[in-house]
């Protein structure tokens, strides 16, 4: 009686968070309809694990679809929800696309938790719900503020409706509020996989560095930070994956002392976006072609995490560092060359 229901299973962290569970000895199947995501990267995991994942190609925003996995797998114990799209610029423009998919799937996921008893429920959130914040290293407590985006918008809308929701059942949740994760499996194996233009640093990097982007955009070189630049708490993806293990294993150890509790996970560091450039620049001997260019609809202008929480409560720890997370894009990206 150890099986996970992952949503988002194929996308970047949830494929790394499969790899992680599967590795503590949980089994696991995915619900991933691929539209923003590569059925491929299943193949990954099963190199990396030996195990092969049943992948439900279905819209989580249809209810009867959805509740028909969890009628096939009556001994599904817990949730981890990651399904939904994420590209902050994008929400902007097409903000009702992002209300439409990120709240009615969660909404749909909820309820079949509640009709088929399932109580361990993960949200993966984001620190977008924070807006921009009085301070920039902040604590699960502080005052979230307006979100600058439709995507920040729906991880706030989506944390309220779990708070509400466990208020009258037998669900139990933890909402992670991670930061920037970047970086690939140790294995290179499994990576970032962005659909068209990455919106995304890390892969926007990657790609110019081996010319598939003619040159990198650095939005904003005015913001007021240490070189004009956005500042953000940088994460291995494998350092976020093995949080979402500890905190289902939180859950149902029962160590929690409500229904629903946050945590940050980031690194508690705040690099800017030149300063990942000259890291990647010096650490791969990769010249970067970029210009300075206009500010981005929906950015925030600087934070980073304060992870004592996690680190305390879940016994989490990161291992990477920024030169790992810069290495392992690389190296995926390089792979990726050769596919």
């Amino acid at each position: 009686m150890n099986k996970i229901l992952v949503t988002g299973g194929c996308g970047f962290i949830g494929s790394h968070t499969i790899v992680d569970l599967i590795q503590n000895g949980y089994q696991v199947i995915s619900i991933d309809n691929n539209s923003r995501s590569n059925a491929d990267i299943l193949f990954g995991i099963e190199r990396i694990t030996n195990t092969k994942i049943k992948n439900y190609k279905i819209d989580l925003c249809d209810l009867t679809k959805t509740e028909t996995v969890f009628i096939e797998n009556p001994d599904i114990i817990g949730v981890i929800h990651f399904a939904a799209y994420k590209a902050v610029g994008e929400s902007v423009e097409k903000p009702l696309d992002y209300f439409d998919n990120n709240i009615n799937s969660l909404i749909n996921v909820l309820k079949c938790c509640e009709k088929f008893s399932v109580s361990h429920f993960v949200f993966s959130s984001s620190c977008t719900v924070y807006g921009n914040p009085d301070t920039i290293q902040v604590l699960e407590e502080t005052e979230l503020k307006e979100a600058e985006s439709p995507y920040g918008y729906t991880k706030q809308m989506g944390e309220n409706i779990i708070q509400q929701t466990v208020k009258s059942n037998k669900i139990e949740s933890i909402l992670l509020r991670y930061f920037n994760p970047v970086g690939a499996h140790p294995s290179i194996e499994i990576g970032e996989l962005p659909i068209g233009k990455p919106a995304n640093l890390f892969p926007a990097i990657t790609q110019t560095a081996i010319g598939k982007i003619p040159q990198l955009q650095v939005f904003g070189s005015d913001y007021p930070t240490k070189d004009g630049s956005c500042i953000r708490d940088y994460i291995h993806v494998s350092d976020i994956a093995h949080a979402h293990t500890l905190a289902l294993n939180y859950l149902i150890e029962k160590r929690n002392t409500s229904k629903c509790e946050v945590f940050n996970l980031g690194s508690g560091n705040g690099f800017s976006v030149l300063e990942v450039i000259n890291k990647f620049e010096t650490e791969t001997k990769q010249p970067l072609n970029y210009i300075l260019s206009e500010r981005r609809a929906g950015d925030v202008i600087a934070i980073f995490a304060n992870n004592n929480k996690a680190k305390l409560l879940l016994g989490w720890e990161p291992k990477y560092s920024l030169s790992d997370m810069v290495n392992t894009a690389w190296k995926w990206e390089l792979k990726l060359q050769y596919k």
